[in-house]
């Protein structure tokens, strides 16, 4: 039993149902974009060349307008007066040069910027996906079974590439456009501070639009975001389920729940696109405004002056007004760029704070400080700890003493719940002594997969306790307790690698004869050496060049190579037929000599030998005893074998 919802009963809820608090404001922009640059202080020297390189480039551009001004004033002008000496020819071309010396240096510094920024935002992007993906490998299993596939990529895909613009992009051209504003402010001051206050008027004007229009279209950034990744979600796990949907004619109904998911997205889309649409438009609009008052009085400005009765403070040479228009288009876009910018940084601050939700997740608890190790018996009979792989391990508590593992697991009145209101397992109390296989059944939902989820602590009981050889698994690691535990599942998964890839991925360091011997016991070894490449041969797709039955005997060859004390299966040869079943039972049996062994069956001809076999409902143990036994109850185990009563 699992606390996520399965597809069906999201289906029925409808799409989004749990993700309709997704939508909110995010609680600290500023601590999110503080913490986010936290992550360059590896990049100090670079960041510092970056910055000094866009200033050289800002100052570049600011003193390349400045040399108009003479230009025209000393050079330009007298020439149209036929005053062209070729003095002034001279001097005219040593200006130009001048000019392109400087714009030059700017261009140099542009591309010495971008080139490292790369370097930087990306680097920076590789920090954050590795801190993200080591913090998923900490996360308890309950994060993944209440969240989709999709939307959990989401965050690796659409939220660092909103990420990776803002570091790329967004924040070398803020920085750039800062500067570019402060020096050309600067110089319109020295060139004509009458002029300067018309710029300052409707720069006021722009940051007021700015900072109404960035707001609303903020607040839809980070919906779009939200929906982004619920949409996702849903994508891929319809994708997942492609044929479950065929099969059962849900195409229509999938495709509606679709629809209201993609026009969340939409609509999201639509109104962070609009509000950024008007944004530019008008700003540019104000700075054409801008632009033809500035070009109208400064022209007054340049008359006045030539005439000479009028205050120094109201008159311009025709070199200061070029120049000063030059400024004045430069002091906008600046401001406009910004504000793009601005939209960027908003989308993606949204997209961090989803990654930053992620990293900032619990870990999974692990508080046990018994660990597992190999050990040997010395000359004296006496078990002490090994430095090789051996056929026996010992549970070493941190004292230093050593207790042989022996697979003697119990549960004393354990009672649990997934959410805390509604109870899974209720006052269970049974034991598997070592080498002894414990089978459970009941039906679907009467929590005999939550039994084997407790056992390999991927959630923890609210009440009594589990031990595994007289230690409660709260004190062992969970590593070393997972170590000593295999799992044959039902819905298997197979890595993209080779055959001999997967099984060895019980043991890593499980030799090619081991791997092969695994194999045979599983009875997957025919199958395997009629494939293309034998053992070598790639499973791409979570085998889906392989039939089911075979994918699920390579998860048993997977756990035969791991030599574990307690084997668990759940449903382990449900996808294989009977005859197949037939072929493997006794290397299953050989398998399971010597281990306690947790079964998980439907097909009840599975569990005849079983030397205990646990009868569940509704959280309860009903009935419990061997196949003999619970015949002669006459029970629900007799009605079940009988088919007098079917398992749901």
């Amino acid at each position: 039993m699992s606390p996520a919802p399965k597809s069906s009963e999201r289906e029925a809820r409808g799409p989004g149902a749990n993700n309709r608090n997704k939508f909110a404001k995010p609680k600290n922009a500023k601590g999110t974009f503080l913490r986010l640059l936290g992550y360059f202080k590896n990049y100090k020297a670079t960041l510092i060349v970056v910055v000094l390189c866009i200033i050289v480039a800002a100052l570049a551009n600011v003193a390349g307008t400045a040399l108009l001004r003479p230009l025209v004033d000393d050079y330009i002008g007298p020439m149209l007066k036929l005053d062209a000496t070729p003095e002034r020819w001279a001097a005219f071309g040593s200006q130009i040069l001048k000019m392109a010396a400087v714009y030059l240096i700017g261009i140099v510094c542009v591309y010495v910027n971008a080139r490292l920024m790369i370097k930087v935002s990306t680097g920076v992007l590789l920090d954050i996906r590795k801190e993200m993906f080591r913090k998923m490998q900490k996360l308890p299993i309950r994060y993944f079974d209440s969240r989709t596939h999709g939307e959990i990529m989401s965050r690796y895909t659409n939220d660092t590439d909103a990420m990776r613009e803002m570091l790329g992009q967004s924040i070398p051209n803020l920085i750039d456009s800062f500067f570019r504003v402060s020096g050309v402010f600067i110089m319109m001051l020295v060139l004509s501070p009458a002029l300067t206050v018309v710029t300052i008027v409707m720069l006021v004007l722009m940051i007021l639009v700015v900072k109404t229009l960035g707001k609303k279209s903020g607040a839809y950034y980070k919906k779009r975001q939200a929906a982004l990744g619920v949409a996702n979600g849903y994508i891929e796990e319809m994708t997942e389920g492609s044929k479950v949907v065929k099969t059962f004619c849900r195409e229509e109904r999938i495709n509606a729940n679709f629809a209201v998911l993609n026009d969340n997205l939409r609509r999201a889309e639509a109104g962070a696109n609009t509000w950024a649409s008007i944004l530019m438009p008008i700003m540019g609009n104000l700075s054409y405004i801008q632009y033809a008052v500035t070009a109208l009085l400064g022209t007054l400005m340049v008359v006045a002056g030539n005439a000479g009765n009028y205050p120094a403070v109201i008159t311009l040479t025709a070199g200061s007004l070029v120049s000063f228009l030059q400024y004045t288009r430069n002091f906008s876009r600046p401001i406009t760029m910004m504000s793009q910018q601005f939209n960027s940084i908003l989308s993606a601050l949204a997209g961090a704070e989803r990654i930053f939700a992620l990293i900032d997740e619990e870990p999974e608890e692990d508080e046990g400080e018994i660990r597992l190790v190999d050990a040997e018996f010395d000359a004296n009979g006496e078990l002490v700890e090994s430095d090789r792989r051996t056929d026996v391990w010992g549970w070493k508590t941190p004292d230093g003493k050593l207790t042989r593992v022996r697979g003697d697991v119990r549960f004393h009145n354990v009672t649990f719940s997934y959410d805390g209101k509604k109870t899974v397992l209720d006052d269970i109390s049974l034991y598997a002594k070592p080498g002894q296989k414990i089978a459970f059944v009941g039906s679907t939902g009467a929590g005999k997969t939550t039994i084997t989820n407790l056992i390999n602590r991927f959630y923890d009981i609210q009440e009594g306790e589990i031990t595994y050889d007289g230690f409660n698994i709260r004190d062992i690691s969970k590593d070393d307790l997972r170590r000593s535990l295999a799992m044959v599942l039902q819905d298997t998964h197979l890595f993209t690698g080779t055959v001999r890839e997967n099984i060895r991925y019980g043991k890593k360091d499980a030799t090619d004869e081991e791997v092969e011997h695994a194999a045979k016991l599983a009875n997957a070894h025919s199958f395997i050496m009629h494939l293309p490449e034998r053992y070598d041969t790639m499973i791409v797709d979570d085998g889906e060049n392989l039939s089911q039955g075979q994918r699920q005997l390579l998860a048993i060859a997977r756990a035969a190579v791991a030599d574990p004390p307690v084997l668990i299966l759940d449903e382990a040869t449900s996808s294989i037929d009977t005859r197949t079943e037939a072929l493997i039972e006794k290397g299953m049996d050989e398998l399971m000599n010597g281990r306690t062994v947790f079964v998980i069956a439907h097909r009840l001809s599975t569990v005849r030998n079983s030397n205990a076999i646990m009868v569940l409902e509704h959280g309860r143990i009903i009935e419990r005893g061997d196949h003999k036994e619970l015949i002669a109850q006459k029970g629900r185990y007799y009605k079940l074998y009988t088919g007098a009563f079917e398992l749901s």
